[in-house]
Order: C-alpha cells, then structure tokens, then sequence
C-alpha cells in the first residue's frame, strides 16, 4: 500500500520547512509528500526532496481549508493511505509507519497525538532530536495522550491537525466539504460525517508529533466572518451551533450578536 503524507500551507515556511525535515528522518518515508498551496509566498522545498505543490488558492478566503485538504488528495491520486499533516506539526520519525499500520490493519479515521512546544524550540537551525521536542513540550490539556489506542465515544473530538486513513474511506465522504469556505467547523462537520458512515474514529498516542509555536489569537478575531458563515452552514445540516465557546466570545467582543434560543447569529 502506497502512503501519501499531505499537508497545507500559507505563509509559514520555516514550520514546512522543519515538516519537510521532519519527514526526511522517517523510518518508513512516505511514497509521495503533496503541499496544498493556499496562497501567499510560493513554498519553497529543500534541495534533494520531491515534493508536489498542487494550486489551492482561493479568492473568497485566506485560508480555504476544506477545499485545500481536498486538493492535496488530488494530488495524491495513486495513494492507498493518506496522512494529513497541518504545517505546523513536526512529525517523530515513526509517525507515517504508525500510522500506516493502524490503517492497513484496522482502518478508520485515526488521530495521532500531538503535544505543544513553546516559542524558540526548536532553534531556527532545525537542530532538534525528539527527546530534546519531548523535553519542552507539553498536551493540549483537552488532549492528554491516552493509554491505548482508544475509540472515540463523540466525533467532535476529531481532531484534524494530524489524522490519517484509508484513501478510498476519504472519497466515500466525498472529502471535506466545500461548502465551508475558509476556517472554521469544517473539520467538526468531517469528524461528524465518518462516524455517520460507519467509520470508527480513534486516538492513539502513537503517530507522535508536535506543534510548532505561532502567534495565535483567542478568540480567532480574525477569521469571524468565515467562523459565522461556516456555524449556519453546520446549523442548516445538524441541527445545532458549533464552535460555541467562540461564538459566544464574539458576542461578549460585540463582533456578533449570538442568541442560540432564537436561532439569532448575525455580524455586527
């Protein structure tokens, strides 16, 4: 089975940068490595790495994630697993055997774990080793690493920073859906779909990797609008608002009004 590690990028070229290396230290390399182009500054890729770099722009949004992640797939059209990696995950290098293992074997959607590191490690010369990563990072306390791999009682807590399954489970579900345009509930929404189809989601704390550090925003101000379009588009198919905590900051910043009784989301 041919394993295709697929990633997604704007901006950030030191983070792809340390996952391109990050996937040179492999113990079982992947077939192919496909770069989902959203924009900005062309990728740049290391001298003596193959890498493919499909077009992924999208003129209503910075970020179209959904969209991105489908057109990495595309350009993985002979893979039989695929690895979804966000750039900013550094992989150890046994994340692409253990996962493919995990999906040969017993397939579903599977997420691996990944722990944060702080700002400055690793240092701007990519001179790491994964026990100095494990030293300095630490869980998303959501997301302590369980003891074993483990089933996913609520498909909410898919989680697509690092997921990876069976190419042909991919395109049963038809991808990500494009009708979310740009960040946000679109990996909720996915998470939600491949428990419908039968799909058994999982946790292991195997496929190791780690989260390079970013300036970041709580709430994500910045992406409100998309965060808004996206919430009705997941209310019209379940029945419900995702993304609460962020929608009701939002209210609270007056940069929407949110009244879930009354089906109310509007920007202000």
């Amino acid at each position: 089975m041919t394993v295709a590690v697929c990633t997604i990028v704007r901006g950030r070229q030191a983070h792809l940068r340390r996952l391109l290396e990050g996937l040179r230290r492999q113990t079982d390399p992947p077939d192919q490595v496909v770069v989902a182009w959203m924009g900005g500054p062309r990728p740049t890729v290391p001298d003596g790495m193959h890498v493919d770099v499909v077009d992924a722009a999208d003129p209503r949004t910075t970020l179209p994630l959904a969209a991105a992640r489908n057109a990495a797939r595309r350009g993985a059209p002979d893979a039989d697993v695929l690895v979804f990696l966000d750039v900013d995950v550094l992989p150890s290098s046994t994340l692409v055997a253990d996962y493919a293992d995990r999906c040969r074997t017993t397939g579903g959607l599977w997420s691996g774990q990944v722990d944060y590191l702080p700002e400055g490690v690793p240092t701007a010369h990519d001179d790491w080793t994964e026990d100095l990563l494990d030293g300095a990072a630490s869980p998303h306390p959501a997301r302590t690493p369980p003891p074993v791999d483990t089933q996913l009682a609520n498909p909410d807590l898919f989680w697509s920073l690092s997921f990876a399954m069976r190419a042909v489970d991919y395109d049963r579900l038809g991808g990500f859906d494009e009708a979310f345009v740009g960040y946000g509930g679109e990996d909720t929404d996915f998470g939600r779909r491949a428990a419908a189809a039968g799909l058994t989601l999982w946790r292991t704390a195997a496929a190791k990797g780690w989260h390079q550090h970013h300036e970041s925003t709580s709430p994500p101000v910045q992406h409100v609008r998309d965060i808004v379009r996206n919430a009705h588009t997941f209310r019209e198919r379940w029945g419900e608002w995702p993304m609460r905590g962020w929608l009701e900051a939002f209210d609270a910043r007056d940069l929407v009004s949110f009244r879930p009784i009354d089906g109310i989301l509007e920007l202000r």
